[in-house]
């Protein structure tokens, strides 16, 4: 990957796409690349936040560690997708902990470069509120996901967002391990294979890394489906 397509992936990120042409060529012009290898740490929870980081290429997951040593996937993200912004603006300790999923290639911008524009041009706030606020809505879509959906329409909505075209068949390959993604799923990895197996029903076929979907337009009706319809089902 060049370095014009780098730039351009990053002036897509939601936090740059809505800023002045010349205001995101600036913050870009000062900004750092960085190569992550898989398995490779980003941050750790604790360090203090100077930068944000932008996703160019692979994918980084985001994470807690209880105090029993489980570990709780916070989020994963992927090319073009931003992170840290709130703690690098506030200079702030990371909450969570990152760790490269896949070898990744990352953007980091100078959030005091950033704060600095911001105090000249206050009108270009709103762009960070609307990066905060979709990191936001995206947890909350996931507390949501947990608590009103199955583990099987979980899945079946994970792999629609993997999912380049928007109905007939479509093959996907699975960014990163299973296990990760029950984590990112709030699931054990058994109950995603017992998620895999209920969804053969529905058109869905895995095999290793890869997934194959009869129909989109079947397998997100089977997501959106509400799971309390079958309980109405007479005995």
């Amino acid at each position: 990957m060049d370095k014009s397509e780098s730039l351009a992936i990053a002036r897509d990120s939601l936090l740059l796409r809505s800023l002045p042409v010349g205001v995101a060529d600036s913050l870009l012009s000062d900004a750092v690349f960085r190569d992550v290898s898989r398995g490779e740490t980003v941050f750790l929870q604790g360090d203090r936040a100077q930068v944000i980081h932008v996703v160019l290429d692979g994918w980084v997951k985001l994470y807690r560690v209880s105090p029993s040593g489980n570990e709780a996937v916070v989020n994963v993200f992927t090319r073009s997708h931003s992170f840290g912004e709130a703690v690098a603006f506030r200079q702030q300790p990371y909450p969570v902990s990152a760790e490269a999923v896949t070898d990744c290639t990352l953007l980091l911008i100078s959030a005091r470069s950033f704060i600095s524009i911001l105090e000249h041009e206050p009108e270009l706030s709103l762009a960070v509120i609307a990066s905060t606020f979709q990191h936001l809505h995206d947890l909350v879509n996931q507390v949501e996901q947990i608590k009103a959906q199955t583990g099987a329409q979980r899945v079946a909505d994970f792999l629609i967002g993997l999912c380049k075209c928007h109905d007939g068949s479509c093959e996907v390959t699975l960014p990163y391990d299973k296990a990760l993604i029950a984590g990112r799923l709030g699931m054990k990895p058994e109950s995603l294979s017992r998620a895999f197996s209920k969804l053969k029903a529905v058109g869905v076929r895995v095999s290793r890394h890869q997934a194959t979907i009869d129909d989109i337009e079947t397998l997100r009706d089977y997501s959106e489906k509400d799971p309390a319809d079958s309980w109405s089902k007479p005995l």
